[in-house]
């Protein structure tokens, strides 16, 4: 890794980003919960941005929070990126329900992904969550779940 590239920002959180990094993102719900309905339209928010603005590895959709494994494309700021999956899926939500404003926090949680091991550490995590949430038996029967193999 070139440190070079290496770019730091901060909000109420910090934000390292190297170009070609893949990274671990985590937001939340302002409030409430999502329906089922409300989680798919997430996950097929995400998989539509694959290929196109990020590489998406992993994506969990729970009730109150979204996990993500993703590496942007070339050209593309993950703070860009981001503001792009929730903004366009808070509309989506929004319109779903019938109402306005805010659905995420405003700030996402990230970081850059060292090496293999972390990765698979961080995917099983994603794997975990549903099943200790109680939603799920087997990674497998959730269908907010998204692992590309490709």
């Amino acid at each position: 890794m070139d440190e070079s590239t290496l770019k730091k920002r901060r909000r109420n959180l910090p934000h390292w980003t190297i170009d070609g990094s893949t990274y671990f993102v985590t937001f939340r719900l302002n409030q409430g919960t999502l329906s089922g309905a409300e989680r798919k339209l997430v996950i097929d928010h995400l998989k539509a941005g694959h290929g196109k603005y990020y590489q998406l590895a992993a994506a969990v959709v729970m009730p109150d929070h979204v996990h993500l494994l993703l590496r942007p494309e070339n050209g593309f700021e993950l703070s860009r990126i981001m503001k792009g999956i929730k903004g366009v899926s808070a509309r989506l939500i929004n319109h779903a329900r019938g109402t306005s404003g805010s659905i995420w926090q405003d700030e996402s949680w990230d970081r850059i992904i060292r090496d293999e091991d972390e990765f698979a550490e961080k995917l099983q995590y994603m794997a975990d969550n549903p099943i200790k949430a109680g939603l799920v038996a087997t990674i497998e029967e959730y269908d907010a779940w998204i692992l590309n193999t490709d």
